[in-house]
C-alpha cells in the first residue's frame, strides 16, 4: 500500500509558455508569507484530518504501507498523517516518500521525524527534490539527469529520538550542498541544481526493511494514497494541472490506490477581503469537476483503469480558520489588533495568490486594513473553503 501528498505550486515544476506572465512571480517561494500563513491558520491540521479519513479506506498489501508526499512543505501534514497511519496500522512496515524543493522545508520536515522513527520503527523515509511527474519513482526520466542524481541512504543507529535527531542534524551539510536551486531560464520557476534522493531508516530494522528500502536501479511507485493538496498555481491552465501533476500521480497508484486532491474553493470571507480591494478578482474558477475531466483526458486510454469521484458536496467541501484570541473579533467593543489584521490580510492574499506588485500598491494606504477589519467584524472570524476529490485505480488495473 502507498500514500502520496502534494503541496502548493512553486516547487520547481516546469510550466508552459502560456504561463509566461507568471515567470517573474514565484509566489510560494516567499518564506515570510508562507510561514505566517502556516502558523496563523489551521489549514495543515484540517488537511491532515481530511487525509486521515482516507486511511480507513485503504487496502494495504505486503510488504509495506506505501506513502508518498509530493510536496511536504514544513512537514506538518506529513507528520500528522504518519501518526494516523500508525494508529490504523501499528505493526505494518511503512514506506514514506516525499517531494520538496525547498531546503528550509526539508529541514523543518526532517526535524519532525525522530519521534516518527521512535514510535514506528518499521519506517523507511525517502525525500527527493525532482518533479511531480518523476518524484514518485525517486528518479529523473532524462538520462543526463539520472547520471547527475545524488542518491544517499542512511541507516540510523540507536533507538532513541535524541540519537535519531543528532544523526539527522548531521545531514545538514549534505542538504546544503544538494538542495540548492536555480531559476530556470526557460520558465522562470525554481528547479533543483542537483537531482537528489535521501533515504532514512533504522539500522536495527534493516533486516525487516530490506525489501522495502528503495533501490536506485529499481524505481518503483505503487502508492496506496496520493494527496495532492494545493499542488499548482490557481491561474495555471487546467490542462497543465492535469497533465503535469494529477495524471502522473494517478499513474503512481497501485490497484485500489487512492489519490485525494484538495484545492481552494473560494466563496468565503477570505475572498470577501480580496474583492473589497480588487472587486473583479476571483481566482477560484477551476472546479473539482473540471480537474477530474481534464485528468481523464490527460490519461487517455489509461483513464479506463481509474474511477473519478467528485464526491458529494458534504464530503468534498471543508473549511479551516485563522487562529484568533477569544472575543478578539466577534466582540463589538473589542479592538482588532494590527497583528491580527495583518495576519488576516496575509492569509487572504496568500490563498488568493496575489502577486507582490499588486500587494505593494494596495498596502500603500489604509484601505486594505479597513477592508480586512470590515470583513472580520461582519463574519466574526476568518475562514477559507477547500474542496476535495478522489481518483481510484481500479482493482487488477495496474
Amino acid at each position: 500500500m502507498a500514500v502520496a501528498v502534494v503541496k502548493q505550486a512553486g516547487d520547481g515544476e516546469e510550466v508552459p509558455a502560456a504561463q509566461k506572465s507568471e515567470q517573474d512571480f514565484r509566489f510560494y517561494d516567499n518564506r515570510q508569507k508562507y510561514l505566517m500563513f502556516v502558523n496563523t491558520c489551521s489549514e495543515k491540521w484540517v488537511v491532515a484530518e481530511r487525509v486521515a479519513r482516507e486511511i480507513g479506506k485503504l487496502r494495504p498489501e505486503p510488504p509495506a504501507v506505501r506513502f508518498f508526499d509530493a510536496g511536504m512543505g514544513d512537514g506538518t501534514v506529513l507528520a500528522r498523517v504518519m501518526r494516523s497511519m500508525h494508529e490504523a496500522f501499528p505493526r505494518f512496515p511503512f514506506y514514506v516518500a516525499g517531494k520538496e524543493i525547498s531546503l528550509e522545508d526539508v529541514r523543518l520536515t526532517l526535524d519532525k521525524m525522530p519521534d516518527r522513527f521512535f514510535e514506528h520503527p518499521e519506517t523507511v523515509l525517502a525525500v527527493t527534490n525532482i518533479s511531480y511527474a518523476e518524484a514518485p519513482w525517486l528518479m529523473p526520466g532524462r538520462p543526463e539527469a539520472r547520471e547527475r542524481m545524488v542518491w544517499k541512504a542512511v541507516a540510523l543507529k540507536g533507538d532513541t529520538t535524541a540519537e535519531f535527531e543528532r544523526q539527522i542534524l548531521a545531514l545538514q551539510p549534505f542538504l546544503a550542498r544538494n538542495w540548492r536551486t536555480r531559476v530556470s531560464e526557460k520558465t522562470g520557476s525554481l528547479v533543483p541544481e542537483t537531482p537528489t534522493t535521501l533515504i532514512l531508516y533504522r539500522e536495527d530494522c534493516g533486516f525487516l526493511l530490506d525489501g522495502i528500502v528503495p533501490q536506485r536501479d529499481r524505481p518503483r511507485a505503487d502508492f496506496d494514497l496520493v494527496i495532492a493538496s494545493q499542488p499548482f498555481r490557481l491561474s495555471a491552465p487546467t490542462a497543465f494541472k492535469a497533465q503535469r501533476v494529477l495524471a502522473p500521480l494517478a499513474r503512481a497508484l497501485r490497484a485500489n490506490g487512492r489519490l485525494l486532491g484538495i484545492h481552494s474553493a473560494g466563496n468565503d470571507p477570505g475572498l470577501e477581503i480580496i474583492q473589497h480591494v480588487w472587486p473583479s478578482e476571483d481566482p477560484f474558477t477551476t472546479s473539482r469537476y473540471a480537474l477530474l475531466d481534464a485528468t481523464r483526458k490527460a490519461l487517455g486510454e489509461e483513464a479506463e483503469r481509474f474511477r473519478f469521484d467528485p464526491l458529494t458536496s458534504s464530503e468534498a467541501l471543508f473549511r479551516y480558520e485563522m487562529h484568533t484570541l477569544p472575543d478578539e473579533i466577534d466582540s463589538e467593543t473589542a479592538s482588532i489588533g494590527t497583528s491580527t489584521l495583518l495576519a488576516a490580510w496575509n492569509a487572504a492574499t496568500y490563498v488568493a495568490q496575489i502577486d507582490d506588485e499588486r500587494l505593494a500598491r494596495a498596502m500603500s494606504g489604509p484601505a486594505y486594513l479597513d477592508a480586512t477589519r470590515k470583513v472580520l467584524r461582519k463574519n466574526g472570524e476568518l475562514w477559507f473553503n477547500d474542496e476535495s476529490y478522489v481518483i481510484v485505480r481500479k482493482p487488477d488495473a495496474h
